[in-house]
């Protein structure tokens, strides 16, 4: 008990007495240090005294599919930031192969009394994955904010780069090149965002069936994208769309493999405009997400409920931008 004493005190910044005054309930304690008691007690693991249990801390979970592709650890700064402005405590969940689910991460942050939770990247966004921990979240009325596409019925807010525009610059772009023959690169056939950008190339394309097979799908690996993309271009194509920066990494390397140069023989254009895009060879031409605005948006959507003001179920779609670098050219032959 002395040890977590101390220990809450330290995070907190407050005196061992003021903590054991928080705990038991008595009076003399502002409300700001009684939060940053509470938060500090939520954060460093401690279960918090049965008669405190029913309060939620203000303690906001992030929970990420990963951190190895850089666009994720670029929207957990934007994110952490504007919630330590709001006087909210991060507490970011990212998933590893082999480690904790995002079922599990659920299952913590609730038992942590978090505030609301922003889910970026999780199993919302495929149509085939289990869904019932999300449902979890709504059956005790907790705040929750979804970044990017996701299934329909869920009902949560969500923030989202608009994937049709997306494909209309990247499509527009490679045409204006002269590129006749554009294949895709996609993420796994029930990810809703990849539905989105196909969908839009249809439109865009007026693809009928037979181009169907101008696309590949592909798990967000570079390993993956290297195989999707070789068989893309032994097709024939000379264009090619990538959901995702690393999918574009994945290409240029499948390209150079068959012993195509880029961009001289195979344009390519990812999608995020993550770190390191401009230090890539060739740097890389991309569909650049408006992640800082985005991530402000989550936050700002997330505590407008957790404050008790209803918001919109619906969708805000954010416009990307084109940023053209040196990994697309004129067609072979233009």
């Amino acid at each position: 008990m002395t040890k977590r004493l101390t220990e809450v005190a330290k995070k907190a910044g407050v005196s061992e007495a003021t903590v054991s005054r928080v705990l038991n309930g008595r009076d003399g304690v502002s409300e700001a240090t009684r939060t940053a008691v509470l938060t500090a007690l939520d954060v460093l693991g401690y279960e918090r005294p049965t008669k405190l249990r029913g309060e939620r801390a203000r303690l906001v979970g992030l929970v990420l599919p990963e951190l190895q592709n850089p666009i994720f650890p670029a929207l957990a700064e934007v994110v952490t930031g504007s919630l330590a402005q709001r006087g909210y405590t991060p507490a970011l969940c990212a998933r590893t192969i082999g480690g904790v689910s995002e079922m599990d991460y659920v299952e913590m942050l609730l038992d942590h009394q978090v505030s609301g939770v922003i889910f970026a990247g999780g199993s919302y966004a495929l149509a085939d994955a289990r869904h019932d921990h999300y449902r979890r979240l709504t059956d005790r009325g907790l705040p929750v904010v979804l970044v990017n596409a996701g299934v329909d019925e869920l009902g949560f807010p969500r923030v989202s780069t608009d994937d049709a525009v997306a494909v209309e610059q990247a499509y527009g772009h490679l045409r204006s090149l002269g590129h006749e023959r554009i294949g895709m690169v996609l993420g796994p056939e029930g990810h809703v965002p990849s539905r989105r950008k196909l969908d839009a190339m249809v439109q865009a394309a007026g693809w009928g069936d037979a181009e169907r097979e101008c696309v590949e799908r592909s798990s967000f690996s570079m390993e993956g994208a290297r195989v999707a993309a070789t068989k893309l271009v032994e097709r024939g194509v000379t264009g090619i769309i990538c959901a995702s920066d690393v999918l574009a990494l994945g290409t240029i390397r499948a390209a150079r493999r068959l012993g195509r140069a880029v961009p001289a023989d195979i344009s390519v254009v990812g999608f995020d405009d993550s770190a390191f895009m401009t230090c890539t060879d060739p740097p890389l031409t991309t569909v650049r997400q408006p992640i800082e605005t985005m991530g402000q948006a989550a936050v700002d959507l997330l505590v407008t409920q957790i404050e008790g003001v209803g918001v919109l179920q619906d969708e805000l779609l954010f416009e990307p931008e084109l940023v053209v670098r040196g990994s697309t050219a004129p067609a072979p032959g233009r």
